[in-house]
């Protein structure tokens, strides 16, 4: 084991020694550019890695062979786990070692040369340091010799611009004191005698200069007309100066003769290129003409002569819109006619307005005239003939369209004029009002447009009653009405389809009202008294259905007084029976129109909520004024409701009075055979009253509701006890026929026990314990009516009724108990 230690010892020394003799040599420029460490040290280590790598496989090897191997001898192993994990660690140490040393030199030598040039630095830097304050100083020098050479240039420019401004004011003097004496020249010529222009200069007959005549002219005419202005306050009181004003006098009026001449020369060219379409001659005698008056003569000249108003055409648009003059104009189709002539119109106009701006230097001032002549010509004779103004005293009937037909019309027309105003005011129209043409043409129509609202209401409201009138007639004449038929019809009763037609009425009348008059205050005024109108209309139509379905229950009573009258003729049981059909036909009919009245009182009530109160807000105590107002005319027909509800009250009961009366046996009550299992069933009668009030109450419970309905059912059923105890009276009682009557009770309990009414339960429940008089033995009568003290009001009357009251003695027997 010593022996193989020193072995490998000795083997690297040799290896080192033999190694030493290629070290790495380091050297400054192997750190320049681009420098590696990684190649730097793979460099050093590269030749010694490779044999490690082996050795370190065969040693890895051997370690696996010893930990698999156990049967080998102790010898190989000893051997085995001599050699090195790492053999060429020293060899590695020495060049590390050595690469120190040399990296040491290296920084000195770095170090020394840094020095060096810090040394140089410094003394360059001072050198810098010194040039720049010396370039410094003589910056400053030529600074402050540009800065006295701008001051002069400055001073010179200004005397420059001076001299140049002195000479153009004395060219431009000279120039003016030229144009004067030209000027002066000119308005000699003119001085001389009236109408005589045979001595004017040639400019004023040349073609070729008409623009600078006619601007030489102006300013002469200009110039003497101020002259004539501005002396003439002291003419009078300066003699002297009579002759010279009559000069310029004679002269004003050689120049206006002149120069209309020559506009009237310049409008005749400016016609001819019109006709032929030359736009340059156009354009150039509208230049020239713009010195008259801004060439308003021409702009008119040219307007006028526009094909689209002559007069046939114009009467061709009544003839396009209206269509056959002997027909009923449809306001759909006006409408659609109307646009397709004002698209026509804006058509035209946006042509013309590329010709006007090719033309004429003042293109907008045209443009205003142009649509000014057709809001205040063409469109005006056009609604002339389209919006004839009805009479309110006489309107034209419903068969030519009534009143309704002339607004609908003009809410044709003022929507499509304003369309047309705002398709022209995009065209172009210069400063013109268009929309304030539009309102003035309308104002006539529109300062009675709220009475028109209101009469053709009242007009249509009128054609529709007498529509149902006759509805009513027809129906009647055909169907016939025999005697005992049924009295009420369908046209009596109240619709809702009509009450919706009226309020479909008004909602037209509030869309036009919101057309004609935005703003909020006079919307306001004018939607409050649109919607009285349809609340007067309800209130009417309500109140006269309702009334004529009182009617009915009239008729049906008095035909039920007649039966009661003739009831002991030979006919009485058919005609009880027809004037039992009439009554509850009668009834059937109010309570549908009493539905159908709260239904269109609701879909009024809907109608302010949704589309009126909105509008009436802006105006203080607008809103509730008409709330006030909606409910009187709610009241009316609540007035007429009430009523009838009473007379249907009283329709009831005296049909129920009827069934008892000829129903009611006396044997119902006073069976021969009187013991206490007697017949459970109710009597005939107290069957055919629930029946009838079954069937005839289920309108009623259909028709009303809420308070109206728990009002009704309360009063019908105390109406009901009241009968029943004054039809009961008239019998007299067996123990039998007391438990008929308990079950007689208690069948119309049961029945009004659903109208949920508590207080008439509780009379029908006293009632119950009130029949217990006629089934309890004589001795226990004073028990009873002690032991219920809410029935001894009653129970005298009732107790009297027992079969047996006088031979039992009853009356001395229950004397201290009434006591």
């Amino acid at each position: 084991m010593k022996e193989t230690r020193e072995e490998i010892t000795g083997d690297k020394v040799s290896r080192t020694s033999s190694f030493s003799s290629e070290l790495l040599v380091l050297d400054i420029e192997n750190f320049k550019g681009d420098f590696s460490f990684d190649a730097l040290f793979g460099k050093s280590v590269n030749g010694l890695l490779p044999s490690f790598q082996d050795e370190d496989a065969d040693s890895m090897e051997g370690m696996i062979n010893i930990s698999t191997s156990d049967a080998l001898p102790s010898g190989r192993s000893t051997h085995m786990l001599s050699s090195p994990l790492f053999p060429k660690v020293d060899t590695l140490l020495v060049i590390f070692k050595d690469s120190c040393t040399q990296l040491a030199e290296l920084r000195k030598q770095i170090d020394g040369r840094l020095q060096k040039l810090k040394k140089d630095v410094a003394a360059q830097d001072s050198k810098h340091r010194k040039t720049l304050g010396e370039l410094e100083k003589g910056v400053d020098v030529i600074f402050n010799s540009f800065a006295r050479l701008d001051s002069r240039i400055s001073s010179v420019g200004q005397t420059a611009a001076k001299i140049g401004d002195h000479l153009q004011n004395a060219d431009s003097q000279r120039e003016a004191a030229s144009q004067t004496m030209d000027l002066i020249k000119y308005l000699i010529e003119f001085n001389s005698d009236p109408g005589d222009q045979m001595k004017l200069s040639s400019l004023f007959s040349d073609d070729k200069r008409v623009a600078e005549a006619a601007s030489i002219a102006q300013k002469l005419r200009s110039f003497a007309e101020e002259d004539i202005g501005r002396h003439g306050a002291t003419m009078q009181s300066l003699p002297g100066n009579a002759t010279a004003s009559k000069g310029l006098e004679v002269a004003v009026t050689n120049l206006q003769e002149y120069c209309n001449e020559l506009e009237n020369k310049l409008l005749s060219r400016f016609d001819n290129a019109t006709q032929r379409r030359e736009l340059t001659n156009m354009a150039e005698c509208a230049k020239i003409l713009s010195q008259f008056n801004r060439g308003t003569s021409a702009m008119q000249r040219y307007v006028a002569l526009r094909p689209m108003f002559d007069v046939e055409v114009m009467n061709e648009d009544s003839c396009l819109v209206l269509g056959d003059q002997d027909s009923i104009p449809n306001p759909a189709d006006v409408s659609l006619e109307l646009s397709k002539l004002y698209r026509q119109i804006t058509d035209t106009v946006r042509k013309e307005s590329a010709t006007i701006r090719a033309v004429f230097p003042f293109p907008n001032d045209v443009m205003s005239i142009l649509v000014q002549r057709i809001m205040e010509d063409r469109v005006p004779k056009l609604l002339e003939k389209l919006l004839v103004k009805p009479s309110l005293t006489n309107p034209p009937p419903m068969k030519q369209g009534g009143l309704l037909l002339y607004l609908r019309m003009l809410t044709v027309g003022y929507e499509k004029t304003q369309e047309l105003a705002k398709d022209l005011r995009g065209v172009g129209c210069g400063d013109l009002d268009v929309e304030g043409l539009t309102e003035a043409m309308f104002l006539e129509h529109k300062d009675v447009y709220l009475e028109c609202e209101q009469a053709s209401l009242r007009q249509l409201y009128k054609a529709k009653m007498e529509e149902l009138l006759a509805e009513a007639q027809l129906s009647a004449d055909s169907i016939g009405r025999s005697k005992g038929a049924p009295i009420s019809s369908s046209n009596q009763q109240i619709s809702v389809t009509v009450v919706t037609e009226f309020v479909s009425w008004n909602e037209e009348a509030i869309s036009r009202c919101n057309l004609f008059s935005p703003q909020p205050a006079s919307l306001a005024a004018n939607a409050k008294a649109v919607f009285t109108c349809l609340l007067d209309h309800i209130r009417q139509y309500t109140t006269e259905r309702l009334e004529k379905a009182r009617d009915v229950l009239r008729e049906a009573a008095s035909q039920r007084e007649r039966f009661v009258l003739g009831r002991k003729a030979a006919a009485a049981a058919p005609a009880a029976e027809a004037a039992a059909a009439a009554g509850e036909n009668s009834f059937r009919s109010f309570m549908v129109s009493l539905q159908a009245c709260g239904s269109s009182v609701a879909i009024i009530q809907q109608y302010f909520a949704n589309s009126i109160s909105r509008l009436l807000l802006p105006v203080d105590g607008a809103h509730a004024a008409t709330c006030e107002e909606m409910a009187a005319a709610m009241s009316s027909a609540e007035g007429s409701a009430c009523k009838g509800l009473q007379q249907c009250i009283d329709t009831v009961i005296a049909e129920v009075e009827r069934l008892l009366s000829t129903e009611q046996k006396a044997t119902d009550y006073k069976s021969p055979d009187d013991g206490l299992m007697g017949d459970n069933r109710p009597t005939v009668a107290c069957t055919r009253v629930v029946a009838y009030l079954s069937r005839v109450l289920e309108s009623a419970f259909t028709a009303l509701e809420g308070l109206n309905k728990q009002s009704f059912l309360t009063e019908l059923g105390n109406r009901m006890h009241k009968a029943l105890t004054t039809h009961w009276l008239k019998f007299a009682f067996n123990a039998s026929g007391g438990l008929r009557l308990k079950r007689d009770i208690t069948e119309y309990g049961d029945f009004l026990r659903n109208f949920n009414t508590p207080t008439v339960d509780e009379k029908f429940e006293l009632l119950s314990i009130m029949a217990n008089i006629f089934i309890v033995a004589p001795e226990s009568l004073s028990s009873l009516i002690e032991g219920t003290p809410s029935i001894k009001k009653d129970a005298q009357r009732f107790v009297q009724l027992r079969d047996d009251y006088r031979s039992a003695r009853l009356a001395s027997k229950l004397s201290s108990v009434w006591a």
